[in-house]
């Protein structure tokens, strides 16, 4: 039986080929985090934003199946292939990166964020400068522990440039203040060894007396470890980012402050620039390639304001 197609079926069909064709035209850019925590929902929001005021382009916010360089690497590998026409990614581990860094940067405009590699071809770093995080983080240690002591830090990647610069940055705040850092246990953001580092350093180091949690995740574990211990409030600690637990142990006392950085802005800067730079405006991108969005420091007596500011971001 011969089939034939009505007007409104062809209007229909040409309609669908013409979204297809047009969504095709867009620009994609794509924003590739390190690993999968909560702490990039931040991020995931300013890239959202941004999408609200680039009609013209395609973004994407893609995690890597876990946090190797490896399979991060293999992601942007697919995105170029996929068509993505510029990528900002969070390197988890820039040292062994730098091949597959140039290879992309040679296909397409390529930025970091979070963690940098400066020794790639990358084209700008856009985040926070993580020794004066880590400064920041030393000078509350500093003021929680006038007569000093004995610190055990705990981060996700040891070699990475974002977890090396805050150490650095601790260390040298608390310099000439009685405070060492004994040791930092790296963990490779697996979750539950984040913690059975805090709970093997509990029972090996009893002189331990306060701790500093590098990465999001860090400082929730330490205050599992702490609480299953009994130990809250003994153990001083200093930490990074904004995960609700580490945001309620800063309200109630646990956790003398939290150094906080602004990945919302990561996002939404970071798309802004990446489209201004693939329309020829390069006006954004400083001599040394470093853009830094400051770091602040939340403690009790804004920890309240903070934590509001932070659920209008994401709609919570």
């Amino acid at each position: 039986m011969r089939r034939t197609m009505t007007f409104a079926a062809v209007l229909a069909a040409g309609l669908t080929l013409g979204v297809a064709a047009q969504a095709q035209d867009k620009q994609q850019l794509a924003f590739v985090v390190n690993a999968a925590s909560d702490f990039w929902k931040l991020a995931e929001a300013g890239v959202n934003k941004a999408q609200e005021e680039l009609p013209n382009y395609e973004v994407q916010f893609r995690y890597p199946a876990q946090g190797t360089a490896a399979l991060q690497n293999a992601l942007m590998d697919d995105l170029v292939a996929g068509g993505t026409d510029a990528i900002m990614i969070s390197s988890a581990d820039p040292a062994n990166s730098i091949d597959a860094f140039n290879r992309i940067a040679a296909q397409v405009p390529l930025f970091t964020t979070d963690s940098d590699a400066p020794q790639s071809d990358r084209i700008a770093y856009l985040g926070s400068s993580n020794t004066l995080a880590g400064v920041q983080a030393g000078e509350e240690m500093v003021k929680a522990l006038p007569d000093g002591g004995k610190c055990m830090g705990f981060v996700g990647f040891l070699g990475a440039d974002n977890a090396k610069e805050r150490i650095a940055g601790f260390k040298q705040a608390i310099e000439g203040h009685n405070i060492e850092l004994v040791d930092v246990r790296g963990d490779d953001v697996d979750f539950a060894r984040a913690r059975t580092n805090v709970d093997d350093v509990l029972v090996a180091n009893p002189d331990i007396t306060c701790m500093v949690g590098f990465y999001s995740y860090n400082p929730p574990k330490i205050y599992e470890a702490l609480q299953a211990a009994g130990k809250l409030g003994q153990i001083t600690v200093v930490a990074f980012d904004e995960d609700p637990v580490t945001l309620g142990a800063v309200r109630e006392g646990s956790f003398a402050a939290t150094v906080v950085q602004q990945p919302y802005e990561w996002g939404y800067q970071g798309m802004k620039l990446m489209a201004a730079y693939l329309e020829g405006d390069k006006s954004g991108v400083p001599e040394d390639g470093i853009i830094i969005v400051p770091t602040k420091v939340v403690n009790a007596e804004n920890v309240d304001a903070f934590e509001a500011d932070l659920k209008a971001k994401i709609g919570g």
